[in-house]
Parts: structure tokens; sequence; C-alpha cells
């Protein structure tokens, strides 16, 4: 992670660790604004601004934050599915994930997967399910046409979906059926990392409890690696080794899971953390309203970008940006606060 922080501040590029399947460093994509009479380039959304992580092999991130904080964006960038990003490093397995051919980025897309967050909109309804699950597996020749039935059978097995569903159509499902669909689809081609981009947001509770326990269960089997991306945080806490909490672009701080849920530095991740819902009818949270509205990612402001909303905000903190340090040992904040740690 320090060599990842480095890379961030403008330092040397860092090095390939093997211990880790995504390295992350200093991530910036910007979208171009424009206007005028001939579409000239006026301004840029910042919709990621320098993101850096690792993530170790076998292991859950868990990416959080508000609406519109940059979080699906990240996940996309890394796939290279938004064009070319802006600036920073995306390593995977060691290889820089932009500087591969056609014909290499094509190769690496079964190793590189993604689970979108509407299961509805992204199966096609022309299709039936053994198309959606079988398409990508014909088409990278992953196993023989003799073995091809025999291989969608058991994908979708291992799913929780049965073989008389092959020729079932999407709009025949529920939402935690078609979810399951999303999830064969992904895991089809073999793949060592996916990026869950809000898998369960759409699903009711229980059905997320059941989405939650197959991709654990998926997980365990074949030594996946995930991205999970949500704004339910009990849900990460569930399933994560380790938690980003991201704000305007930038991770603001980073933690393994049992210390960032018990101990929270930064003043955004405790507001974010005493909005979760606790079952208890007597218990009374002591909840932090944020005030204000999150700032334009086409003008954030100067200095700490949260500087506009936190309650403890100092003169330093409207003057600089504060950099993401390890305040103890494995858990780093972006926060003036903590300057003498």
């Amino acid at each position: 992670m320090q060599s990842a922080l480095s890379a961030a501040q403008g330092l040397e590029p860092v090095q390939y660790d093997p211990q880790y399947i995504l390295m992350v460093n200093g991530l910036k994509k910007y979208f171009p604004i424009k206007g005028g009479m001939v579409s000239k380039t006026v301004g840029h959304v910042k919709a990621v601004d320098g993101v850096s992580f690792n993530l170790r092999r076998g292991t859950t991130m868990g990416l959080v934050g508000e609406s519109g904080c940059g979080k699906t964006t990240t996940g996309r960038t890394i796939l290279r599915l938004s064009g070319e990003k802006t600036g920073g490093q995306v390593l995977f397995n060691g290889q820089e994930v932009y500087d591969l051919s056609s014909k290499e980025i094509r190769a690496l897309r079964t190793k590189m997967q993604i689970i979108f967050q509407d299961p509805f909109s992204s199966l096609s309804p022309r299709l039936p399910v053994s198309e959606i699950v079988g398409e990508a597996v014909r088409e990278h020749k992953l196993v023989s046409k003799a073995e091809y039935s025999d291989y969608i059978d058991q994908v979708m097995e291992n799913c929780g979906l049965q073989p008389f569903h092959k020729d079932r159509y999407p709009h025949e499902f529920s939402g935690g059926q078609r979810q399951r669909i999303c999830i064969a689809r992904a895991l089809a081609l073999n793949p060592e990392f996916v990026v869950c981009d809000e898998p369960v947001s759409a699903l009711d509770v229980s059905i997320q409890a059941q989405i939650i326990n197959l991709l654990k269960d998926l997980q365990e089997k074949y030594a996946l690696t995930y991205l999970f991306i949500s704004h339910d945080l009990s849900v990460v806490e569930h399933i994560s080794d380790t938690v980003g909490v991201m704000y305007l672009g930038s991770i603001v701080e980073y933690a393994a899971t049992e210390k960032i849920f018990a101990t929270p530095l930064h003043p955004y991740t405790k507001a974010l953390f005493s909005a979760i819902p606790v079952p208890d009818p007597a218990y009374r949270a002591k909840r932090i309203v944020l005030e204000g509205s999150i700032p334009s990612p086409a003008n954030p402001p100067s200095g700490c970008k949260f500087h506009t909303r936190c309650a403890n905000c100092m003169e330093l903190c409207r003057r600089e940006t504060p950099e993401l340090r390890e305040i103890e040992p494995g858990h780093f904040c972006a926060c003036h606060l903590y300057n003498d740690a």
C-alpha cells in the first residue's frame, strides 16, 4: 500500500509485488466538458482524481461512498471500459493494462470481469440464458464444442441455476435469478478478478443475503479476487477484507474492515458509518448530519475537498490538500487532523 501511495504523490512508479493481483496508483479519469459553437473543451469532470490502492489475491476490497463519488467510474477505468485513463497506473498481474495492444487486452478480458448493478438492463432480452452465459465462452474458445453444453450446465449450477433455465429469457426470471445469470456470465470465463458494481442494490434484503453468500462461496471455491463497489455499508462489512472510502473522486480512508469499522478516522467516514441502521428499536444512534451538498467534480474546492461540509474544518484545510498517510499500521487517512500522527 505504501508504494502505491508514493506513486500517487508523484514519486517513482510503483514496482510490481506478486502478492497483489491489482495495483492502482494515482489513477485519474477526467471527462471533458464541451461548450460553445465549436464544442470546445471548457473544463473537465474529475470523476476519478488520484486513486491508489493494492488488492491482495483472493481477497475482497469494498469501495464505498455517496452516489456520484466516482466508485463505478473507478471500477470501469480499471477494466479499461471508459476509454483512455487521464493518468496513473493500473497494474494487473504486473502488466500495465493501458499499455496492452488490442489483441492482448482481448486475451486479458477473460481474467477481468464485471457484474453490473442492474441485472435486467445488463442482460440482452433477445437471448436465452444459455447464449448469455456461453456467448463469450464460445468467442474465446475456452472449451471444445463437445464439452460446451456440459460446461455451461456446470457454470449455471455453480451459480444456483438449473439446466432447464437455459432456454428461458431474462424477463422470465426474478431479480435474484437475473443477478445469478449475471454472475454466471462473469464466471464462465474463469476470471481471476471481478468488479462487483453494486450487485445487490436492486434486490430485496433476503435475496441480497443469498447473492452475497453465493459470491463468498464462489470466491472460496475458485480463489477469486473482488472489488466490491457499494453504498450499503452493512453488506460491505460482511463481505470485505479491506475498505476504501471515496469522496469526490479520491480515497480519503483505507484500512482493514475490522479496523475501519471499529475506529473510523476521517470525518466523512464517521458521518457515513453513523448512518448505518442498527436492528434494535431501543438503540438511539448519534447521527452525524453533513451540511451542504457534494461539490461539483467539475469544480472541486481547493485544499481538502471535504472542507466545505466538515465540522472540524481548519484554515489549513481550505489551502492545502491532505495526503493519504499511514496514521497507524495498515490504516491510511487523508486528513489534516492527523498531521502530527
